[in-house]
């Protein structure tokens, strides 16, 4: 997945967002929502897409003095409907987007590790009750859409189908998630 300078991204395994900062070789600085500076790697966030994304502006950065001790409350409120009113999250699991390099490495061995990251990537989805996927898989042979969509037909409160083609392509898959 290709990011820029200035997009917001949320975190896979933890709740949270950022703006990217800074490239470096692995990872990427991100400024959390609190205001620090971390190295995430790439593989372990996902952009936020949709019109909902400007309301991460209204909430604070860094506070200081009085006006922390006042806000401390409201802020985490106001984070927790800003992770709700996410349209959807989209992650691009073409092998040069997630890997270094595949040199040496089997075909077996890139679909495993592709599959690793749509697996993590699905579950922080599930524990943030993100509605919408896209999750881009190219078109090749069809074994990572394949492996993708067998996972999918085992999971409870799924829907899933051919993401738009105007946008994507043939190469991607569009999944609803349905909570009770």
């Amino acid at each position: 997945m290709h990011f820029k300078l200035g997009e917001k991204v949320s975190f896979l395994h933890e709740s949270g967002w950022g703006i990217i900062r800074a490239f470096e070789k692995k990872s990427v600085v991100v400024e959390d929502e609190t205001g620090f500076e971390r190295h995430v790697l790439l593989g372990e966030m996902v952009k936020i897409h949709g019109s909902h994304g400007d309301h991460m502006d209204t909430v604070p950065v860094s506070l200081s003095g009085k006006e922390a001790e006042n806000d401390i409350g409201h802020q985490s409120k106001r984070l927790d409907d800003v992770l709700k009113l996410k349209d959807f999250w989209e992650i691009d699991l073409h092998s040069h987007e997630l890997l270094e390099s595949e040199i040496g490495m089997s075909n077996a061995e890139v679909l495993r590790h592709q599959m690793s990251v749509f697996k993590s990537f699905f579950r922080g989805a599930c524990d943030k009750q993100v509605r919408k996927l896209v999750v881009i898989h190219g078109v090749g042979k069809g074994v990572l859409k394949g492996e993708i969509r067998d996972f999918l037909s085992q999971q409870d409160g799924v829907q899933f189908y051919d993401a738009d083609f105007n946008e994507y392509g043939k190469g991607a898959t569009t999944i609803e998630l349905f909570y009770m």
